[in-house]
């Protein structure tokens, strides 16, 4: 068919062929395809969604290597990346990607045991998009991500999944629960821990403390005895010091005033004999006396004879 003109809508693209050859690709936008007047030439375009689009495989029956019947369901993510390529290269690029993915598949669960799969299902999507990903690229068609949609299992595995499940989450409640215990224990555990260690410091900061203030005690006494220690120590020597003035101003006194020197030797003789002394005249010096007591005398006759 003759087109004079076309529109390629937004997130299209159109293949344009001309008398049925390729010719060109066309992207979003309005052409005028015809130029001249008598222009024979055939134009056809065809349109090609280069959107993100899925395609879900169904229901795959599949044998595990331990010989276990499962039923897979994938969700492939893909877009065009190359319109000519999808169109030329494969009859039909979806009818493509759905045998590509299945295969791919079917090579992966075929070499795994139940328990593989069931442990990591990412794992499957990662082996069959990574499987696939070259051959559509031949075809131009990008696999962005392949996910497992649904893992049915026969009916007496589905209860035995079941009760292995509920097993699991029983062990799991119960390892909560001794884990929620062991916890409970480790705190209450560590506040007894903090309580004592709370009591010590309180009994060493005590003992600081009663140990601070005997030093404190004892340095205040020192000092208070010190202090008194001065203060009588200087009361002495003030006494001293007034004593010795007053003798000063006796003797002066005497020196001055014979008649008082005479008067206070008197009183001493007086006192003397008051207390039972005796007096030796001496021949040399008729003015002065001398008194001597009985042992006095005694050792001068001794020295004597």
């Amino acid at each position: 068919m003759n087109l004079n003109q076309v529109t390629i809508p937004q997130a299209l693209v159109g293949v344009l062929y001309e008398n049925g050859a390729y010719a060109r690709t066309l992207a979003p936008g309005k052409y005028r395809l015809k130029n001249r007047l008598f222009d024979k030439v055939e134009r056809t375009v065809t349109l090609v969604d280069v959107r993100e689009r899925s395609i879900t495989i169904k229901g795959q029956e599949i044998l595990t290597a331990d010989k276990v019947a499962i039923r897979v369901s994938l969700l492939v993510y893909f877009r065009v990346t190359d319109p000519v390529a999808a169109l030329h290269n494969v009859a039909s690029y979806e009818e493509r990607i759905y045998e590509d993915v299945q295969l791919a598949a079917r090579r992966f669960l075929a070499n795994r045991t139940l328990d593989a799969i069931l442990s990591d299902r990412n794992e499957i999507s990662d082996a069959v998009r990574d499987d696939v990903k070259t051959t559509a690229a031949a075809y131009g068609v990008e696999i962005v991500r392949a996910d497992v949609k649904d893992l049915v299992f026969p009916g007496n595995l589905r209860e035995i999944m079941n009760q292995v499940l509920e097993t699991e989450r029983r062990a799991e409640a119960e390892l909560i629960r001794a884990r929620k215990d062991a916890d409970a224990a480790k705190i209450k555990a560590e506040s007894l821990n903090a309580v004592e260690r709370l009591k010590h410091e309180a009994e060493l900061e005590h003992g600081r403390r009663v140990n601070q203030a005997a030093i404190e005690q004892a340095r205040l006494t020192a000092e208070a005895t010190f202090e008194r220690a001065r203060i009588e120590a200087k009361d002495e020597r003030a006494r001293a010091e007034l004593k010795l003035a007053l003798a000063l101003d006796q003797a002066k006194a005497l020196r001055d005033n014979p008649e008082l020197f005479k008067l206070r030797e008197l009183e001493a003789l007086i006192e003397m004999a008051h207390a039972g002394g005796r007096f030796a005249v001496g021949l040399r010096t008729p003015a002065a006396s001398t008194m001597l007591s009985d042992a006095e005398r005694a050792d001068a006759n001794k020295t004597r004879s």
